[in-house]
């Protein structure tokens, strides 16, 4: 609903600024016109005489030229394949066998067994008597003694005192000189 009022105030407001440019740009177009100095009035142009199309020769004759001849394509004899020699064989050379390395076997280390600590009975503590709890006697609060009451100062009323008040001259009045009014031409509306 509100998105409805915004689209068709937004399209109000376009109507109203194109009239508004419409009408501007009319009454600007009018004003041109207006001040516009009159139109000159040029000559009318030269007529040009039409020039005789001057005649040409005609082309001269090319004579054909002859086609050379060309001699046979000479003939190239073919060219024995030369024989490689062949491709020398490599003798296999035996793989050396390697001895296996002996590994000694090494004798399992003892590990030392760790004594056992002897046990110690749990220590028994003594059941202490409960503590007596200490009786604290109330503090005394004192009383705060009462401060007499004072009577409050009675202030004399003074009489007030009449002062004259000042007489101020009169100012005389500026008068100011009276605006002056905007004259503006009226403009001329041409009737169509």
């Amino acid at each position: 609903m509100g998105s409805k009022n915004a689209m068709t105030s937004s399209a109000l407001l376009l109507m109203a600024l194109l009239l508004l440019s419409c009408s501007s740009t009319g009454s600007a177009a009018r004003h041109l016109e207006e001040k516009a100095p009159p139109k000159e009035e040029y000559p009318p142009h030269p007529t040009v005489p039409e020039l005789p199309k001057p005649e040409l020769p005609p082309h001269p004759a090319v004579p054909e030229i002859p086609k050379p001849e060309l001699p046979p394509h000479p003939v190239v004899p073919e060219l024995p394949k030369p024989e490689l020699p062949p491709h020398p064989v490599v003798p296999e050379l035996p793989k050396p066998e390697l001895p296996h390395p002996v590994v000694p076997e090494l004798p399992h280390p003892v590990v030392p067994e760790v004594p056992k600590l002897p046990e110690l009975p749990h220590p028994v503590l003594p059941e202490l008597p409960p503590l007596p709890k200490p009786e604290l006697p109330h503090p005394v609060v004192p009383e705060i003694p009462k401060l007499p009451e004072v009577p409050y100062p009675t202030v004399p009323e003074l009489p007030k005192p009449e002062l004259p008040l000042p007489t101020m001259p009169e100012l005389p009045k500026h008068e100011l000189p009276p605006l002056p009014k905007a004259e503006l031409p009226e403009p001329e509306v041409k009737q169509p």
